[in-house]
């Protein structure tokens, strides 16, 4: 009897696909999603179609022989399933990154070469972005540093602007901030206040720059002019004095309005430093260089210099600065040494190798921006300017002279009136200048 359906016989042999010891693969079994219906004689026979397979990304492969199902996949068929493997954790297999091998008939997209063009320019870009931010930064914090103490517009009948900026520069015997060693040491004494120890006027004009010193002996007039803390006007009463003493009577606007009134040249800026601030800017940038002509020795200021080049630290640069009683011309040929010495201290600061490392340049400024006091409308731009400006003084474009005095009087030295306003006007006008000084 026949147990089977559609009269088919108990012979295993005879089933559908031949068995599994047939030699022929297994096509219901080899795709079991495809079920076998009863073939019907009133349908007619179609044509096999190709089953719609899912992308390959759903672990599908749709590569198949012509001819239908009945012959299963071609030899090497891949079923795209992921048996566990780390794609681009190896080469020469599935995950392996790149092209696969001719044999296995796939392909797999590897990653794409880098854009080396397209990463220089974004680091090039980062880099910039970089500076300008520490640029701007560090602008913003030496600016805010800066001790804008002196206030120009209490200075009363001003001369008229000429060709260019000028500055009045002043190193102060201010010992503030300084511990009783650092006083020893640098044998700045303990008075109480400050006093100028020298003064310069840089102008910063059309034909270049031009340092004239000061000297603290000059014989001046004390003005009318306004208390800085009073706002007391004090009528002119045609009182003679050391230049210095305006400083100490009523500070760097009493100073100012003197300068302005005995020399008729308006002062655009004010720079002032003391003792320990002009030590510790030395001491920042490793020590300035000089050419020493000559070898002297002070007790009063503690200088001992041999003849010859050497690199003064801190406590020399402000000994040699301050020396005065060790030469001939004593005032005056101190103030040389002081343009000789600050031209020197600009140029070897304002280059390159400090400006560029920032283990120079920022304790350069915080050991400078600490102790300057400024006018109130001094930026740091300007003063910037008047540091190359001083640099320029020693670089074949400039001039450094003191003012043309013309005898003394009381031990105080008396300025030649007529160059002092040859000078002036030269400098207004922004021409060469020709007037020599002492």
């Amino acid at each position: 009897m026949n147990d089977w359906p559609d009269r088919r016989t108990g012979d295993r042999s005879e089933r559908y696909g031949r068995g599994s010891a047939s030699a022929q693969p297994e096509g219901a079994r080899a795709m079991p999603h495809i079920q076998r219906r009863p073939s019907s004689p009133q349908r007619p026979q179609m044509p096999p179609q190709r089953p719609q397979v899912p992308p390959q990304s759903q672990g599908y492969d749709d590569r198949y022989q012509d001819g239908g199902y009945g012959n299963g996949p071609e030899p090497g068929y891949d079923s795209g399933y992921n048996t566990g493997q780390v794609y681009g954790s190896g080469s020469g297999g599935r995950g392996g990154g790149g092209r696969r091998g001719g044999g296995d008939g796939g392909y797999v997209q590897g990653r794409p070469a880098p854009d080396w063009g397209r990463r220089i320019k974004l680091g090039a870009v980062t880099l910039v972005v970089v500076v300008l931010t520490v640029s701007i930064s560090t602008y913003f914090w030496a600016d805010s540093k800066l001790k804008r103490e002196v206030d120009l517009s209490k200075v009363i009948e001003r001369p008229e602007s000429g060709d260019g900026t000028n500055y009045l520069i002043v190193g102060s015997d201010s010992r503030e901030g300084m511990s009783a060693e650092e006083k020893k040491r640098l044998r700045t004494g303990s008075a109480e206040g400050k006093r100028t120890d020298s003064m310069m006027i840089l102008h910063d004009g059309s034909d270049g720059p031009t340092l004239i010193s000061l000297p603290r002996d000059s014989n001046v007039e004390i003005p009318t002019f306004v208390g800085s803390e009073s706002g007391k006007k004090f009528p002119g009463t045609g009182r003679q004095v050391k230049l210095n003493a305006a400083y100490a009577e009523d500070g760097p606007e009493l100073l100012v309005r003197t300068v302005e009134f005995n020399t008729g040249l308006r002062i655009d800026h004010y720079v002032e430093i003391g003792f320990g601030g002009f030590a510790k800017i030395v001491d920042a940038i490793g020590g300035v260089e000089l050419d020493i002509p000559k070898a002297f020795k002070d007790k009063k200021s503690g200088a001992d210099f041999q003849a010859g080049k050497q690199t003064l630290n801190g406590e020399q640069s402000l000994a040699f600065v301050r020396t005065r009683y060790a030469f001939a011309g004593s005032d005056l040929d101190r103030t040389k040494n002081q343009q000789k010495f600050l031209a020197a201290l600009a140029s070897q600061t304002a280059t390159p190798s400090t400006i560029l490392n920032p283990f120079k340049l920022y304790p350069t400024m915080g050991a400078g921006l600490d102790t300057l006091i400024v006018d109130k409308d001094m930026s740091l731009w300007a003063l910037g300017n008047m540091f190359f400006a001083m640099k320029g003084v020693t670089g074949g474009d400039g001039t450094s002279m003191n003012m043309p005095i013309s005898g003394s009087v009381g031990g105080n030295l008396v300025w030649d009136k007529a160059k002092v306003k040859q000078l002036v006007q030269q400098l207004n006008d922004g021409e060469k200048v020709t007037v020599k000084g002492n």
